[in-house]
């Protein structure tokens, strides 16, 4: 059915992650990704999802070390360790206010989405929610998913069929995968079009690990934004939108690519490694 061609994991949410050749997946996910979030003393969640807040942090990039430290690497090179003070001063005058580096989930989180102009981006009933903040963004307010930095489901998968199909209808765009921050990209093996559409609801054997894929991925502004040397691109999507909204739940037809998925089962993933489809128990 399928090859895992990529695996990534984000030690801290939404700085730029690192490529793995192999990741233990555990019922909270791969071990090391989302461990970690940039907060500011409101309670806000950082995440370039609200750019114009937030949108720095894709200039900073984490990693875990072999000694199991998460570091920071910051757009001047410097590498600093989650848990020094230095840090937060650094990412504090990157920001240009006051945050700090955390791995416990504030019990009043708040995690803020600008508003895409583009229908599809957000649903109807909450476009017409939205309110002007202070940076003079049209923003959403929700939650991360309870007791983590995952906005929802533990793992992200995207197909390089998904990715094809959206070359073929803008190729003037780069489908590059790391701008829709995957965990896993895989290869259906000539699949064409969203075939992972078809899975939701099944259980989904990849290497080692079982997942159940929950619901197609809903897309933000994220994936059209700089990431490392891939540049800014307001086309990306757009042309998603126009191409690709599918009913997610009661929220109407959204904008996707991917599908989030939950651990059923640990184990280890590897790159190379099969995937399967498997009968419900």
């Amino acid at each position: 059915m399928g090859t895992v061609t990529a695996l990534y994991r984000y030690p801290v949410k939404s700085m730029l992650g690192e490529a793995v050749i192999a990741a233990a997946v555990t019922e909270n996910g791969l071990s090391g990704d989302r461990v970690y979030a940039v907060l500011d003393g409101t309670g806000a969640v950082g995440s370039a999802k609200h750019p114009r807040k937030w949108g720095e942090l894709l200039r900073c990039r984490s990693r875990l070390d072999d000694s199991g430290v998460v570091r920071v690497v910051l757009p001047d090179g410097t590498a600093l360790p989650v848990e020094d003070p230095d840090l937060d001063a650094e990412l504090s005058k990157l920001l240009g206010r006051q945050v700090f580096v955390s791995g416990v989930v504030p019990e009043l989180s708040r995690l803020e989405r600008a508003v895409p102009e583009y229908e599809g981006g957000v649903p109807d009933v909450v476009r017409e929610s939205a309110t002007v903040d202070a940076t003079g963004e049209s923003i959403t307010t929700g939650g991360v998913a309870p007791g983590t930095f995952f906005d929802f489901g533990r793992v992200h998968l995207v197909t390089t069929a998904a990715l094809d199909r959206m070359r073929s209808v803008y190729p003037a765009g780069d489908f590059d995968a790391r701008r829709f921050r995957p965990n896993l990209v895989v290869d259906t093996l000539g699949g064409s079009g969203f075939p992972e559409d078809d899975w939701v609801g099944s259980r989904l054997r990849v290497g080692e690990a079982l997942f159940r894929v929950l619901v197609p991925t809903p897309r933000c502004v994220v994936p059209t934004l700089g990431h490392d040397e891939l540049p800014p691109d307001r086309g990306l999507m757009r042309a998603v939108a126009r191409e690709h909204r599918i009913p997610v739940f009661d929220l109407g037809r959204l904008s996707c690519l991917g599908v989030y998925l939950d651990v059923l089962e640990a184990g280890t993933v590897r790159v190379g490694d099969p995937i399967a489809l498997e009968e419900a128990a």
